[in-house]
């Protein structure tokens, strides 16, 4: 029923993988739940990056933040969004202004209803290797099934996921 309300022309796909699901729980496609921009208004113009400057340049590979540029016209800032890499299929949450370096990524935006954090961890364990110089959103990505549990279900999960990713760091840190 949630689905149905964020797109009212969402079809249910019967997967296998997801036959004993929990009560409230629903399967979608992504492309039923994400829209998604392309980043040319969001290009920056000149690679002359400072630590000086404040906006960041970012890139949804692992280097994310790549440099930061002077440049004031064609931030993002319509927050908060999932920058999406075409070609490696990384993802990354964003929650602050910022430019790209190139056009080889979708900028992507959560229906209201879902929780873009939710999304976005799924996103990060869900990659497709492909062997080709390709992009991939649109004719594979988009496509792939995604669990949907209702929506404070996806809350707690998203803070499940953090506070463990959080201790992780702490960890990390100690080593």
């Amino acid at each position: 029923d949630l689905l149905r309300r964020i797109n009212p022309d969402f079809k249910p796909c019967d997967n296998a993988h997801y036959k004993n699901l929990p009560s409230g729980w629903s399967i979608c496609r992504l492309e039923d739940i994400v829209d998604y921009e392309q980043p040319q208004a969001y290009i920056v113009d000149s690679t002359n990056y400072s630590e000086d400057y404040t906006t960041p340049v970012l890139t949804a590979g692992k280097s994310f933040i790549i440099g930061y540029t002077n440049e004031t016209d064609g931030i993002f800032d319509n927050l908060p969004v999932i920058i999406f890499d075409d070609f490696t299929t990384d993802s990354r949450f964003v929650d602050f202004p910022f430019k790209v370096k190139s056009s080889a990524m979708k900028i992507l935006r959560v229906k209201k209803e879902i929780d873009i954090r939710y999304v976005g961890f799924y996103m990060i364990i869900t990659r497709l290797v492909g062997d080709t110089h390709k992009r991939y959103w649109i004719s594979e990505y988009s496509k792939l099934p995604i669990p949907i549990p209702p929506k404070a279900e996806q809350e707690r999960i998203v803070q499940t996921v953090t506070d463990l990713l959080g201790k992780l760091d702490n960890i990390i840190a100690e080593l």
